[in-house]
């Protein structure tokens, strides 16, 4: 792994590294504020840039504006979460694995990343169109990688691209349906934690059982 930038002396710093961190302060210093029960929404530049220990001037070299660092959260969550959960559905893992597997890598994700799904969750049903419309595009994102990755371990050849795409679809909303009631979870009483990966794998098998019994119908005309 190359070196962290935050462990080195300021003046070792290159330029980029310079950057990067800047970058990463401000969208630590967004996430903390949420954390303090604020909605994304009501975040403004002067206080994500003093929470960050920065003029807002600061800000503006990074992010145009408050959305464009919302952005900037959804995609490094989707990016993370994406190449984790397709790590979970290599050839190499059991089939009879793969869902509990994936489920597992998802729900340490959330409880590792609380503040950021917290913001996912509560930007998705309401705050600002772009990173609603963002969140939808992530989401359409997980269901095309799952589809892709169902159809390379040879499950389900009797599907059309299209049923195929509203199961994986059915699947994606199951789990990220699920997220609130993880961060909810108490950390002291992993029981329960065991109980809900349980239910949640239940319920995606549940799925795949009605896709294995799913018949593509032929294409009907519209009458004349």
């Amino acid at each position: 792994m190359p070196p962290d930038p935050s462990r080195k002396p300021a003046e070792e710093l290159t330029r980029t590294e310079r950057k990067d961190l800047t970058r990463g302060s401000l969208l630590r210093a967004a996430l903390a504020l949420m954390g303090q029960g604020r909605s994304f929404t009501s975040l403004g530049i002067r206080e994500i840039a003093r929470e960050a220990g920065m003029v807002p001037n600061a800000f503006y070299r990074h992010f145009k504006t408050t959305d464009e660092l919302g952005l900037a959260l959804v995609e490094e969550v989707s990016l993370t979460l994406r190449r984790l959960l397709r790590e979970a559905r290599q050839p190499h893992v059991p089939q009879s694995d793969v869902v509990r597997q994936s489920v597992q890598v998802y729900f340490r994700y959330v409880v590792s990343n609380r503040l950021q799904f917290l913001f996912i969750c509560s930007e998705r049903a309401g705050g600002s169109r772009a990173l609603r419309t963002a969140i939808r595009h992530d989401v359409a994102a997980f269901t095309s990688d799952m589809a892709h990755d169902i159809r390379r371990l040879g499950l389900f050849p009797d599907l059309s691209p299209e049923s195929l795409h509203l199961v994986c679809g059915l699947m994606v909303t199951s789990m990220l349906a699920v997220a609130p009631e993880i961060l909810d979870l108490p950390p002291d009483q992993p029981a329960l934690a065991a109980q809900m990966t349980d239910a949640t794998v239940q319920q995606l098998h549940i799925i795949l059982m009605g896709a294995a019994g799913w018949k593509d119908r032929p294409a009907t005309r519209a009458p004349a």
